[in-house]
């Protein structure tokens, strides 16, 4: 599976990356901070999966889910935030699945998985 991740956090892109790459038949292919980054880099590579941060900074996160959407319409998009009570916001904005960043890595390569199998929100 090809994934973008975008977050606006260097450390955070970093240990997902390094979490992904260890995988076999998941390839990062790029990194985005924050939304008009994430829009270019999808119009360009239109990914299988999104990691989202769930705070990206430069556009109202309603709006971010509709233009990714609209530029690639099966787009998977995991939505990651600090704060597991995002959870329930995400899920009815239309994300495929959500994952605490508090939570142990195995969590977020499950929701992947899923995903790939065909999302069953989390």
């Amino acid at each position: 599976m090809r994934i973008m991740l975008a977050d606006n956090r260097r450390k955070v892109r970093f240990a997902l990356r390094a979490l992904l790459e260890q995988q076999s038949g998941l390839e990062v292919i790029g990194e985005a901070i924050d939304a008009q980054d994430l829009m270019a880099s999808v119009e360009n590579s239109c990914p299988e999966v999104v990691l989202l941060d769930w705070g990206l900074p430069g556009m109202a996160t309603h709006d971010l889910l509709s233009a990714l959407r609209s530029t690639c319409p099966e787009l998977l998009i995991i939505a990651l935030s600090g704060r597991v009570s995002g959870q329930r916001e995400a899920l009815a904005a239309g994300v495929d699945a959500f994952v605490s960043k508090g939570e142990p890595p195995e969590r977020l390569l499950a929701a992947i998985n899923r995903c790939e199998k065909g999302c069953s929100a989390s």
